[in-house]
């Protein structure tokens, strides 16, 4: 899309807004607006065709161990669903603290993500751990409720013990390109998560359609202060995927050099293999770089990936599969 001299994307450095063009973009639908419209459009046969090519890179031995390890210290163990139990929640929360009872060497997983009436449950099956626990909010999966009832949902998480929030934008704003609304929303929600929780916000990557809106919706999710952005809720047909990915990891490294402001990276929904997630990993250290390579910056949000992370881990280790006994079914 071409750009006129006033625009923000006329203004930058390597394809990438300035850091004087992110002054006051927000100040109004307006000029936000511009922004989002100006920033570079995305080349789609390029994206794709980057993130298949660095997901046919080998990792083995020594490097697949250490890969194993760093997916399984990134997973967000999670279990969404109406029929969750405290006894399920308990469960999964000691699963998340040692996720191989039989080798305390395997490192704990990074957090434990449930619905907030689930939040107390979980703090108490990890407690004394590493392990957070993240609480969807905001009238998951849909986003669809007043912003009084998605601060309260926000509010009553944080108060159970949530270390972190995951978020879902209201889509239906974003597509009508009410993105001030989407903004006001986000930053609302960060203010109700309070200096103890850490926000992640979900655009829900399936829904937005273009890779153009995928890269809008980070940047305007990251302008708001988002601490990490999330692609998925894991309830649409389409979720995580190597390119939208891509297109977000190459967001948060162009904010970080425009603004010095580090914000993560979570996929969720559809990773389910030690050979997804290493592809994940591949893409992180080659777009975004090392420091991303930490879960404090990155992040998977799965519930069956860590069974075969365990599997594959035991596969190194012994020279064979363990039997179906081995891992517990989530």
């Amino acid at each position: 899309m071409p750009t006129n001299a006033s625009s923000p994307a006329a203004e930058s450095v390597g394809g990438t807004p300035s850091a004087h063009a992110l002054t006051d973009v927000t100040a109004s639908d307006s000029t936000l607006r511009r922004f989002l419209h100006g920033l570079p459009g995305v080349d789609a046969v390029g994206l794709e065709g980057r993130a298949a090519s660095l997901g046919t890179r080998s990792i083995k031995t020594t490097a697949k161990a250490y890969a194993i390890d760093l997916a399984i210290s990134m997973v967000d163990l999670t279990t969404l669903e109406g029929a969750d139990t405290p006894g399920k929640v308990r469960a999964l929360g000691a699963k998340a603290v040692h996720p191989d009872p039989t080798d305390r060497t395997t490192p704990a997983t990074a957090a434990v993500c449930v619905y907030p009436d689930m939040v107390a449950t979980a703090k108490q099956a990890v407690a004394g751990s590493t392990v957070k626990v993240a609480s969807v909010a905001t009238a998951f999966p849909a986003g669809r409720a007043a912003l009084a009832v998605k601060l309260a949902d926000v509010r009553d998480a944080v108060a159970a013990g949530a270390d972190e929030i995951d978020m879902v934008i209201d889509r239906g704003a974003f597509l009508a390109g009410n993105y001030l609304k989407v903004y006001d929303e986000i930053v609302a929600v960060k203010e109700a998560c309070g200096a103890s929780a850490r926000l992640k916000v979900i655009f829900e990557t399936g829904e937005l359609s273009t890779y153009d809106n995928i890269r809008r919706a980070s940047w305007l999710g990251m302008l708001a202060g988002a601490d990490f952005i999330k692609t998925s809720t894991g309830k649409v047909a389409v979720n995580a995927t190597p390119a939208n990915t891509l297109l977000m990891l190459e967001a948060v490294r162009d904010f970080r050099t425009q603004t010095g402001i580090q914000v993560g990276v979570k996929p969720a929904g559809g990773i389910r293999t030690t050979k997804d997630a290493i592809k994940f990993l591949v893409l992180v250290n080659e777009t975004a770089g090392e420091d991303w390579l930490d879960n404090h910056w990155f992040r998977f949000g799965a519930s069956s990936l860590l069974n075969d992370l365990l599997m594959q881990r035991q596969k190194l280790a012994t020279g064979r599969y363990s039997g179906p006994d081995y891992v517990t079914v989530d």
